[in-house]
C-alpha cells in the first residue's frame, strides 16, 4: 500500500511511556498507520472540521491521543470507550495530553523524576513536551465510558470511527454470540444518523460480513489489515 496521508517520520516524541502513558498490557499502534488510515477516512466525508472521533476499543487511548496531536486542526471532540475500565484510566490520562494543562501536568511528572533520578529517558522526554506542545495546534475536547461495543451504544453523532479491533486470545472480546467486529459495527451504525465512515483494523485471518456497511477501502499492512467504510443506506 502507498501512504498517501502520512510521511515516513520519526515518531520517537510519540512513544508510548515517553510523554504519552504506557503500561504493561496497554496496546499502541503504528503512528504512521494509524494517521494514513484517518486521512482516507476524512476523504469519504463531506464534512472535513469540526470532526467527531470515536474509538469503541479504546484501550488506553494511545492512538486517538495520537491523532488529537496530528489533527488538533480537524478534530472538535474525541470519544473513547472500552470494555475494561482500568484501560479507561489510562485513555483519560493519555487524553488529558490534549489539553495545554494536561501537557504541563505531564511535564511537571517528568521533572520530578528527572530530579530523582537523572535518567536520560526523563530529559528526552522533558524535550518531547515541548515538542508535543507545538504540534497541538488547539486543545481537544475528549471524553471516555466504560461500554461493551457489541451491545447497544449511546448516541454520539460520531463522523469517524476509527479502531484496531481486540484480536489473540481474548475472551472478553469473542464472546461466544458470533463474530464480534460483526456486531459491533451493527452497534454503530446506529450511533448517528448523520453521514459517518468507519476505519478498522484487525488481524487478517479475521473477517468481516456486516450488513450495515459498505467497504471502500481494504489494505494489507503487515500482519494487519485494515478497512475503509461507509455505512449503507436505507
Amino acid at each position: 500500500m502507498e501512504y498517501l496521508y502520512c510521511k515516513n517520520d520519526n515518531f520517537e516524541d510519540y512513544s508510548s511511556g515517553r510523554v504519552l502513558y504506557g503500561g504493561s498490557g496497554i496496546p499502541n499502534f503504528p503512528v504512521r498507520l494509524i494517521n494514513e488510515m484517518f486521512g482516507r477516512a476524512v476523504h469519504y466525508l463531506e464534512k472535513k472540521s469540526d470532526l467527531t472521533v470515536y474509538d469503541p476499543c479504546c484501550g488506553g487511548g494511545y492512538s486517538l491521543t495520537v491523532l488529537g496531536f496530528f489533527h488538533s486542526a480537524e478534530i472538535g471532540k474525541i470519544y473513547g470507550s472500552d470494555i475494561d475500565g482500568n484501560m479507561l484510566e489510562h485513555a483519560g490520562k493519555n487524553l488529558s495530553l490534549l489539553r495545554y494543562e494536561g501537557l504541563e501536568a505531564r511535564k511537571k511528572e517528568l521533572e520530578a523524576l528527572f530530579d530523582a533520578y537523572h535518567k536520560a529517558s526523563h530529559h528526552d522526554a522533558l524535550q518531547s513536551v515541548e515538542v508535543l506542545k507545538k504540534q497541538l495546534g488547539k486543545p481537544v475536547d475528549s471524553e471516555v465510558f466504560q461500554a461493551d461495543c457489541t451491545k447497544p451504544l449511546p448516541r454520539l453523532d460520531a463522523d469517524i470511527i476509527i479502531t484496531d479491533v481486540p484480536y489473540g486470545n481474548l475472551v472478553d472480546w469473542d464472546n461466544g454470540e458470533g463474530d464480534s467486529q460483526d456486531l459491533m459495527l451493527e452497534q454503530l451504525s446506529h450511533i448517528s444518523d448523520q453521514e459517518m465512515i468507519i476505519a478498522i483494523s484487525m488481524d487478517k485471518k479475521q473477517k468481516i460480513n456486516s450488513a450495515a456497511w459498505n467497504v471502500l477501502e481494504k489494505h494489507n499492512i503487515g500482519k494487519r489489515k485494515f478497512l475503509i467504510m461507509s455505512r449503507k443506506k436505507g
